[in-house]
């Protein structure tokens, strides 16, 4: 790390940063880990396994063609992430690591707030103890709740979380916010996902998920290669021009890149900012399972479900302030990422 003075302030130039990514072996941490070593990073990777594999990890390390260090370490444990910390100098975190499932965080919500809140809360601590003060937060689209306005910028209002998965996302931003308003030296990058899917072009990394499926892209390759018999499609009398849901896919490798873009606003002593990261269009359920089934040439019955609720008709953003600040856009569009999908699946019928 070179450091330039200039006006009384502090420029620290991360040619090529060490990054401690948390949740280094779920399914966006392991793309991130190929896209920050493209440029030029080296990365740690902590995890305690409990929602991944460390297959993944493997497997990035076969891609990458290095070895990636690696700690079976739950972040709520300080003394063996005080030790990661220890012997590795950490230049930022990514902290990926988390609870994730929205319907299981209504069924056990103090698990969720004792995972997401405290493992944070320890990591901020370790980190001030090691005077490394840079952290990008895997935060998410859900914190603005039923939104005020579409497409969504930073700017909307956040709304009511309906879940408490969600309620961790939003609260974890303040927490960050008032660290980082309480303490200018910290840089504090919030980086709002939209909805991830399709996995890496070589089909040797993608995601994999514990039991049924929470989220769309999984539960309609798991129905293709014949794992489940249907997808079923919660509602089809939405406001929207079939019914159906709609939504900002991304790429998961065009996700993993804004990572590696957030570290522009670090270098650059961003203080605290957010970004949205999405694609900008809307895509339906439907629109989705014809994508799949036109790229693919793989048919995928599905099957008309009530509501669930607390979902919401429509939820796409305006990326604009990603591209404009951190030169960052999304590359690939719902055919690549339905194609790259289908290409993890099928090579890796059972996942890992």
């Amino acid at each position: 790390m070179v450091v330039y003075y200039k006006s009384n302030l502090i420029y620290h130039s991360f040619s090529n940063m060490n990054i401690l990514l948390t949740g280094g072996t779920g399914y966006i941490g392991s793309h991130t880990i190929i896209e920050l070593d493209k440029a030029g990073h080296s990365v740690v990777v902590v995890d305690n396994l409990v929602n991944s594999n460390p297959e993944s990890l493997r497997r990035v390390s076969k891609i990458i063609g290095k070895e990636i260090p690696f700690y079976e370490v739950d972040v709520r444990d300080k003394d063996a992430l005080s030790k990661v910390f220890d012997e590795n100098k950490i230049d930022a975190v990514i902290h990926f690591a988390g609870l994730k499932a929205v319907g299981e965080s209504v069924s056990k919500p103090l698990e969720y707030y004792h995972n997401n809140m405290t493992g944070t809360f320890i990591l901020l601590d370790v980190m001030r103890q090691h005077g490394c003060k840079n952290i990008i937060f895997s935060s998410s689209a859900t914190v603005y709740g039923d939104p005020a306005i579409i497409p969504i910028t930073e700017e909307c209002p956040k709304g009511h979380c309906t879940n408490p998965y969600g309620q961790t996302k939003s609260m974890l931003e303040e927490v960050l916010m008032d660290v980082q308003k309480a303490d200018s030296e910290w840089n504090v990058v919030l980086l709002r996902y939209f909805n991830p899917i399709g996995a890496h072009q070589s089909g040797t990394i993608g995601e994999n998920p514990n039991g049924i499926p929470n989220n769309l892209m999984p539960y309609i390759t798991q129905t293709a290669v014949g794992i489940r018999k249907e997808l079923g499609v919660f509602g089809n009398d939405y406001d929207t021009h079939d019914g159906t849901g709609v939504r900002d896919y991304i790429h998961v490798c065009d996700l993993a890149s804004g990572h590696v873009a957030a570290l522009k606003a670090i270098e650059k002593n961003c203080g605290l900012v957010i970004y949205n990261l999405g694609t900008g269009h809307g895509y339906s359920v439907l629109d989705v399972v014809k994508a799949f089934e036109k790229v693919n040439g793989v048919k995928v019955p599905y099957s008309i479900k009530p509501r669930r609720p607390g979902d919401i008709a429509t939820c796409y953003c305006n990326p604009a302030k990603a591209e404009t600040e951190l030169g960052w856009k999304a590359q690939y569009g719902i055919e690549e990422m339905c194609r790259d999908s289908w290409n993890w699946q099928s090579k890796n019928p059972k996942g890992y």
